[in-house]
């Protein structure tokens, strides 16, 4: 796919010659092709910049759920201590 963009824009330019109108078809195709391309800065990735976002998102989530967690635990753990033992004292 890369090696059929690079022809293209090639083509575009040597058409310049021709009509400057075909400059600036290969100049907007070269802008697209760095600006929105999948891979930016050339080779194949292993992964792409939305597998990135998304691992993100996930690291976030898992932090505030950890800070969560450990906030409430330490703090209302007596209490819960405290309620457990009564709901089992009600049991019996």
């Amino acid at each position: 796919m890369f090696v059929l963009l690079l022809i293209l824009i090639m083509v575009l330019f040597g058409f310049g010659f021709l009509d400057p109108i075909w400059w600036v078809a290969a100049a907007v195709l070269v802008f697209g092709a760095t600006r929105y391309g999948r891979d930016r800065g050339g080779g194949r990735g292993r992964s792409s910049r939305s597998d990135l976002g998304d691992y993100r998102d996930y690291q976030e989530r898992r932090d505030r759920q950890d800070r969560w967690d450990r906030r409430y635990s330490r703090r209302h753990r007596a209490r819960w201590r405290r309620e457990d033992r009564q709901d089992r004292e009600h049991r019996r």
